[in-house]
């Protein structure tokens, strides 16, 4: 810009000794003062656009080389920080079905339900064999006053006797069918004392003895459970030295002395 201020202000002094190019100058000025203008914004211009560039190779002046070859790969940078958590994803589809367990503790009993209605009847069985019931039982009573010490009491007033196990001429019974047994009596005593035993096989297994008392009945009882085998047999009698000593069984018609006997139940081994 200062060489052009230069040479602009020498042709302003030729110009002004030069009287007759005054008008040709007159002319000039306005041309040059754009031209000045234009100068000065170039200037600017090209003073904004020499920024400091990065330095070239000396061929890059001269010509553009060829493209070299892509470098290696570079050593792998470092983890990067952890992301934020993605948004929930869809459902997958159900898995197979895992192997079975164990069973597990039984509940507690739940309430009892509702009563059902009745059922339909059902058809009528056939006809069972029928159970043999085994029966075998006696009851007599005394009918004659004072009977004979020693020997069995012949018991011939009869009540019941349907087996025919018991046998009044002899006043004793015989066992016909094993098992278990109830025997007991009931005698009035009257004028002395009693004592009496039941025998079972030529054995005595009860006794009862009476006190009589005088101008009175007094009565005597005795019961036991007995098993006996079949041909046993069972009965009661006086025992005492004298005919008259404790002997005091007593019957007539208004006071009985009685011997009942009957099965309980059989040996198992007859079913």
């Amino acid at each position: 810009m200062t060489i052009l201020s230069i040479a602009f202000l020498k042709g302003l002094q030729r110009t002004s000794q030069d009287s007759k190019a005054a008008e040709f100058t007159m002319k000039l000025v306005p041309n040059l003062l754009l031209c000045l203008l234009l100068l000065v914004k170039l200037y600017h211009t090209e003073t904004a656009d020499e920024e400091p560039q990065p330095p070239k190779e000396p061929c890059a002046n001269w010509m553009g080389g060829a493209p070299g070859y892509p470098g290696h790969n570079g050593v792998p940078g470092r983890d990067g920080k952890d992301g934020k958590d993605g948004q929930k994803g869809e459902n997958g589809e159900p898995g197979e079905p895992g192997p079975k367990g164990d069973t597990g503790e039984g509940g507690a009993p739940g309430t009892e339900g509702p009563r059902g209605f009745p059922g339909i009847l059902g058809m009528k069985g056939e006809k069972g064999e029928g159970a043999y019931v085994y029966r075998s039982a006696f009851s007599v009573g005394l009918t004659s006053r004072a009977p004979v010490p020693n020997i069995p009491i012949r018991f011939t007033k009869i009540f019941y006797n349907e087996q025919n196990h018991y046998d009044e001429t002899t006043g004793k019974f015989r066992c016909s069918i094993p098992g278990l047994y109830y025997f007991t009596y009931h005698l009035t005593v009257y004028i002395t004392d009693v004592k009496v035993s039941l025998y079972k096989k030529d054995k005595a297994v009860l006794f009862t003895y009476d006190q009589f008392q005088k101008n009175n009945v007094d009565q005597a009882s005795g019961s036991v459970l007995l098993h006996l085998s079949a041909g046993e047999e069972v009965w009661l009698q006086v025992y005492g030295e004298e005919e008259k000593e404790n002997n005091g069984v007593y019957a007539d018609n208004i006071n009985d002395s009685t011997f009942t006997g009957f099965l309980l139940y059989p040996d198992l081994d007859l079913h």
